[in-house]
């Protein structure tokens, strides 16, 4: 019965510390680009975008297609750095343990 308490306190233990990396990573932000830098999207840990910024040289209304195809790369890109991001930090805590969810 020791052993089995031991390991229910490890376990505790480290739901305590994903839970502070989660809390934490959500207040993080990354970036990302296209286009050069003529779009830059930011996102959030909670992978929300928080901002997209574009630069005026590429509004150009005989080329809609190539704007929209920017932004998306660039979101796509943040979301996909934001994602990076969660998984580096949850990996600091739980090892190589994967845990269905946190990843």
């Amino acid at each position: 019965m020791k052993g089995f308490n031991q390991m229910m306190k490890q376990a505790q233990e480290m739901q305590a510390k994903v839970l502070r990396v989660q809390k934490e990573v959500e207040t993080q932000t990354v970036e990302a680009e296209a286009g050069g830098g003529m779009v830059k999207v930011k996102a959030n840990g909670k992978q929300r975008i928080l901002e997209i910024k574009i630069d005026p040289e590429v509004v150009n209304p005989d080329d809609i297609d190539m704007l929209q195809d920017l932004v998306t790369a660039a979101i796509n890109k943040a979301l996909e750095n934001a994602q990076e991001m969660i998984t580096e930090a949850m990996s600091k805590v739980t090892g190589s343990l994967k845990i269905p969810g946190l990843m």
